[in-house]
């Protein structure tokens, strides 16, 4: 025994391709019955018009009009035995022939490839035949789109329904990560505030002071880790500061902690400040993430630069290594929380910085360019 296991979207595509293939179906059947329907009619329009032409009885005269007259839907068209138009038609438009010569001669062969022609014959000797042609009412033609439009509709709902269930676990996504990182600041806090007060014993205790002073700096490191993390999920507060002196402070930091055989250089032209309205520890928070990315990419060994330019309606950040790159079918992903090639990590420092860019700064950040085996080149765009 065999259990299929479908989740909402399986049993979504399920449910609409019923519909649509119900709709279809009775469409179908909908417009085989009134084509049947038509024909009949249509036979019967010509046999009173061939009775009108016989008879003399007024009363037999007076049915066969109402007959022929009660077709108002229906377009015919007389022609003799070689397709040629006779002159007598039915609910065709007749602006257009005026206008057009040979529309009659046209709407005969679209009649044609649509319905068998109903023939009266006129006379045998010589044989004289006259054919009555004859196209789909309004009514057929509606059913006959019905699915169409049915499909379209159906289809519509899907996209509508697929980009709200999106849109809602997106947004869930956002809160558990939001709420995460809170707790994640709110548990660092009491051990901080703990090891703060060792240090400051630590200070008092002679001989220690060095142990102390380097403690400090761990401590203080903790507590932007822990500062970072508040920040999630909140409104920042923006507020100005020079990019070139938050970028240096950060390629510093890294540098410290960097092997000897990477190189950093920072790259700002002839600039020597550049302003701009940021969220100072969230802003130092995506450049660490992205030199500690391009640090990863390489062995112990290369070089990082960052370039930084002043444009007139933006300021672009380009960080670039000389590391292992992205293969190409990870460049969609490398944004995408969890997604890492490392053996260690969460893979959540590349998807934090983008949203903070983007969603707290209104910038950009993505990926420039990246080959195999030459390096990566991540850029930021912040808007002015």
């Amino acid at each position: 025994m065999f259990t299929l296991l479908f989740n909402w979207r399986t049993g979504l595509a399920f449910v609409a391709i019923a519909i649509v293939m119900g709709t279809v179906f009775y469409s179908n059947y909908l417009a085989k019955k009134i084509a049947v329907q038509e024909r009949e009619k249509v036979a019967v329009w010509v046999q009173s018009l061939k009775t009108r032409a016989e008879v003399t009885e007024q009363a037999a005269l007076d049915l066969t009009s109402a007959i022929t007259s009660n077709n108002t839907d229906i377009p015919i068209i007389e022609t003799d035995e070689k397709d040629e138009p006779s002159g007598q038609w039915l609910n065709l438009d007749t602006l257009e022939m005026k206008q057009d010569t040979g529309y009659l001669r046209r709407k005969v062969r679209e009649f044609k490839a649509a319905n068998e022609a109903i023939t009266v014959e006129i006379n045998k000797e010589p044989l004289l035949i006259n054919k009555y042609y004859f196209g789909d009412s309004k009514l057929l033609k509606e059913v006959q789109y019905y699915p169409l439009v049915q499909l379209l509709i159906v289809a519509l709902f899907i996209i509508i329904t697929l980009i709200a269930i999106t849109t809602r676990n997106k947004s869930t996504q956002n809160q558990v990560w939001a709420g995460m990182a809170k707790e994640t600041a709110h548990q660092l806090g009491t051990p901080l505030s703990s090891l703060q007060g060792w240090v400051e014993l630590l200070k008092e205790t002679r001989g220690s002071e060095k142990i102390a002073g380097e403690m400090s700096k761990d401590v203080d490191r903790l507590r932007l880790v822990s500062d970072r993390f508040g920040k999630i999920g909140s409104t920042p507060q923006l507020e100005e500061f020079n990019i070139l002196d938050q970028t240096r402070q950060m390629v510093a930091y890294i540098k410290r902690r960097a092997s000897e055989h990477v190189s950093f250089t920072i790259d700002a032209g002839t600039e020597t400040e550049i302003p701009a309205m940021i969220n100072g520890p969230l802003f130092d928070w995506v450049i660490e993430n992205l030199l500690k990315n391009a640090l990863d990419s390489m062995e112990g060994s290369g070089s990082i630069k960052v370039t930084i330019r002043n444009e007139t309606a933006a300021i672009i950040i380009d960080v670039t290594d000389s590391g292992k790159g992205i293969a190409k079918q990870n460049l969609s992903q490398v944004f995408k929380p969890g997604f890492t090639t490392k053996k260690r990590g969460w893979g959540l420092g590349l998807s934090l910085s983008k949203r903070i860019i983007e969603q707290y700064h209104k910038g950009e950040l993505f990926v420039k360019n990246s080959e195999p085996g030459k390096g990566t080149t991540f850029r930021i765009v912040l808007k002015k």
